[in-house]
């Protein structure tokens, strides 16, 4: 087996002491075990160790997704939905990978084509109104279309197309539903929209969903996993499918996803 190690560097002085923790416990088990700084440092590797936030997660989701490699997250951020260990157990989830007495989760992912270029998602695209200087615009106006079928003409800030995994984050903040994590389904939530009628919408996974910008003067705004990557023009067509690639995670064998659901979103604690 061989092992990695991707933290997030703004917790360098906390992340240290956990790291040396990780490659000791490991090496004593016979594991390689690298740190990883880049894509490049993936290669190879059967599982991953990412100390940080859920967006640290995501910096890695999809490289991983194309590699094979398994992710365990060690949580260093907010609320770390993807996170299955805090910081005070990183030398229990060593032994869990090192004993191999794990479960591995299976994330699906979005599928993004838009001007010739293709994006990978484990949580979200997000497509909404720039607020960039003379780029400024209120609501835009996004037409739909689920299997070919018109799904409605969004006046809204934009349209959240979301995973189950996203559909925790960005997506419940805009009044999205949440689905769990083995659902065949994505969800698509308007961003504060101008109707009484516009409601986030569940769709199977199966389906093809495409998406356009009507009498957009301005480019929009592209942003995957919570990151821009670029802008949407008028006549743009948005392409969103399900991926080939899964994003897969080590979980201990007691996951329950409703009791983190609660616990996380601090609705109650046990």
């Amino acid at each position: 087996m061989r092992a990695g190690i991707y933290f997030n560097k703004n917790y360098l002085s906390d992340n240290r002491e956990n790291v040396e923790k990780i490659c000791v416990k490991l090496a004593g088990n016979g594991v390689e075990c690298h740190t990883v700084n880049d894509f490049n440092d993936l290669d190879g590797l059967d599982v991953l160790f990412v100390l940080g936030g859920d967006g640290t997660i995501l910096t890695v989701a999809s490289e991983c997704a194309a590699r094979g490699v398994k992710i365990i997250g060690i949580n260093y951020g907010h609320l770390g939905f993807l996170a299955e260990f805090e910081p005070e157990r990183v030398t229990e989830a060593a032994e869990l990978v090192v004993s191999g007495g794990y479960t591995v989760q299976k994330r699906c992912m979005l599928k993004i084509n838009c001007s010739g270029k293709t994006y990978y998602a484990l949580n979200d695209i997000v497509v909404q109104r720039s607020t960039d200087g003379e780029n400024f615009t209120n609501t835009v106006n996004l037409h739909v279309e689920i299997d070919g079928t018109t799904v409605d003409n969004f006046s809204s800030d934009g349209v959240i197309v979301s995973t189950p995994t996203g559909s925790t984050a960005y997506s419940l903040a805009a009044g999205g539903s949440i689905l769990s994590p083995e659902l065949d389904a994505f969800i698509l939530t308007p961003i504060c929209a101008h109707s009484l009628h516009s409601r986030p919408i569940v769709f199977s996974n199966n389906s093809v969903l495409n998406l356009n910008s009507v009498n957009t003067k301005v480019p929009l705004v592209l942003a995957i996993d919570g990151k821009i990557v670029g802008k949407v023009e008028a006549g743009d067509t948005i392409t969103v499918t399900k991926a080939e690639r899964t994003a897969e995670f080590i979980t201990s064998s007691d996951k329950n996803f409703f009791n983190k659901l609660l616990i996380k979103l601090n609705i109650w604690s046990k």
